[in-house]
């Protein structure tokens, strides 16, 4: 299989919007995001994925003739490129695989709708919580936080970014949880101190995440 190894300094793009690319590439390290550019004002942006190790974060480049989106590093990134062509070889040989790629992109859009639902839904802390609680889960899933403890080498501008607020607002979310004793917060280290409270607080329910292991 061609696959290619890269590494990405923080900020850094990884998949510039506009592109036909002619591969995909799959996380290995870090954190990335999905960036769109805000028609008229090129300055600001919406965050509408972060992606963690193992998911496909452009798989659906496969099949779209340009993307509308960027894909940027957050936090030192370490990817690997998979060549479109390795991907029609498996789509045409491999059912199996063909339907776990189906997979990735299936809960990427559930993990999409959920972000709609609770910036719908929840005011700031709750929906900050929300998040906190997703990465969480995601990251605990691949064996890179444990014990309630994750790093998240966000910059508070792409907090806001991702939630839809302005900082000061994610400033004040950020304390309120704290206030409430439910994490504790220092530089891009976190430690949710209080599950229950913090999952409760966010009506948090992992199953739109589809981590149980079965046949597919």
């Amino acid at each position: 299989m061609k696959i290619e190894h890269a590494s990405y300094a923080p900020g850094e793009v990884i998949v510039p919007v506009g592109s036909s690319p002619n591969r995909s590439c799959m996380m290995l390290r870090g954190l990335s995001a999905r960036s769109h550019p805000l028609v008229g004002r090129p300055e600001d942006r919406v965050i509408t994925a972060l992606h963690v190790p193992g998911d496909f974060v452009d798989l659906h480049a496969f099949l779209m003739a340009k993307l509308d989106h960027s894909i940027i590093a957050v936090g030192p990134t370490e990817v690997e490129f998979v060549n479109h062509e390795e991907l029609t070889e498996i789509s045409q040989n491999f059912p199996h695989l063909t339907r776990l790629l189906w997979m990735t992109t299936v809960i990427d859009s559930a993990i999409h709708r959920q972000w709609l639902v609770a910036a719908a839904s929840l005011r700031s802390s709750a929906h900050l919580a929300h998040f906190l609680c997703e990465i969480y889960t995601r990251l605990n899933a691949v064996g890179v936080a444990s014990e309630h403890q994750f790093h998240l080498p966000l910059l508070q501008r792409e907090l806001a970014d991702i939630l839809g607020y302005s900082p000061i607002h994610v400033n004040r979310a950020v304390r309120d949880l704290r206030d409430r004793g439910l994490i504790r917060w220092l530089g891009a280290d976190i430690t949710i101190t209080d599950w229950k409270g913090l999952a409760l607080l966010a009506r948090f329910d992992p199953a739109y995440l589809d981590l149980e292991r079965t046949q597919r």
